[in-house]
């Protein structure tokens, strides 16, 4: 518990500081705070950690708490937890600290700093999209099960290393390949990070949602099920039609053509763009019976 009231009673004095001697110094110092702060929340509310960032702020508010009403016993069980709390939360939320330097190591930012800042964009947006919508709609035609998820800013690092490393350009006849039945690679979800193929044969977590049709198979359900917990969006064909589908903020979309998939990952691709102009009219149908 003395950790706990330090921390408190630091930042306490760091606004107190602010309002009584206010200069540059303290408000650049509190405006950094807060970035940081927002950042961390951000990050770790957009992952399944969700939760327990929740039950850990529910245990500092009870600890808090139990001291103020002086329960002895119940203070003694929290101050034992809140002791090694920094060993604790680096242990618990390891996945997400290394997503989130991951994003900071990717950022555009890094790129123009060390240099690796990409020429051509318009050419480089092209050349995947087009490859994506070759094999997606060739593996429509054959009705070849298919299930792509694109990273955006959420890291999927837990989700990649479930499946095989891969790393390589995005190519039609590679996306074919690995989804071809009977391969090694073709159970499980593709992801794309940085326009590269990533890693393939990854396990998503299932959508729970209720109201799903009994008649999505678990393709469908692991498709929406990763883009409830992150802001991933996934591309899926169906085995039994040959239908693409789009799932994106939890929310499936079906019966994509090659021009509606060409401006959804143009856009994907290119994340300076607004994707609120043309999502709404991607939504024909949201959750329709498959078969």
């Amino acid at each position: 518990m003395v950790q706990l009231r330090e921390l408190f009673s630091s930042v306490g004095a760091l606004f107190t500081n602010l309002f009584e001697h206010p200069d540059w110094h303290n408000i650049v110092d509190v405006f950094i705070l807060a970035i940081l702060i927002y950042n961390v929340i951000k990050l770790v509310l957009h992952t399944r950690s969700n939760s327990l960032f929740k039950g850990i702020a529910v245990v500092l508010v009870v600890a808090w708490l139990s001291n103020v009403l002086r329960f002895s016993a119940v203070s003694w069980l929290l101050n034992q937890i809140v002791s090694m709390g920094l060993v604790v939360i680096v242990i618990l939320f390891q996945p997400e600290f290394r997503r989130g330097l991951d994003q900071l190591g990717r950022s555009r930012f890094m790129r123009r700093v060390f240099g690796t800042a990409p020429s051509g964009e318009a050419e480089q947006v092209e050349r995947p999209v087009n490859e994506i919508v070759r094999a997606m709609n060739d593996m429509a035609r054959k009705k070849i099960g298919a299930l792509i998820v694109i990273e955006r800013q959420t890291g999927l690092g837990d989700v990649i290393e479930t499946g095989t490393y891969v790393d390589a350009e995005i190519s039609a006849p590679l996306i074919e390949n690995i989804f071809e039945p009977n391969t090694p690679l073709h159970d499980g979800a593709m992801i794309i990070r940085n326009r590269r193929i990533n890693a393939a044969a990854c396990i998503l977590p299932l959508s729970q949602d209720p109201t799903i049709s009994r008649d999505l198979g678990t393709r469908h359900r692991a498709a929406i099920g990763i883009t409830e917990a992150t802001d991933a969006v996934s591309l899926i064909v169906s085995e039994e039609t040959g239908i693409i589908s789009m799932a994106r903020e939890g929310r499936l979309t079906r019966h994509l053509d090659a021009r509606s998939l060409g401006i959804l990952l143009t856009e994907l691709f290119t994340p300076e763009r607004n994707m609120s102009s043309w999502f709404g009219t991607l939504r024909r149908e949201e959750h329709k019976d498959e078969e």
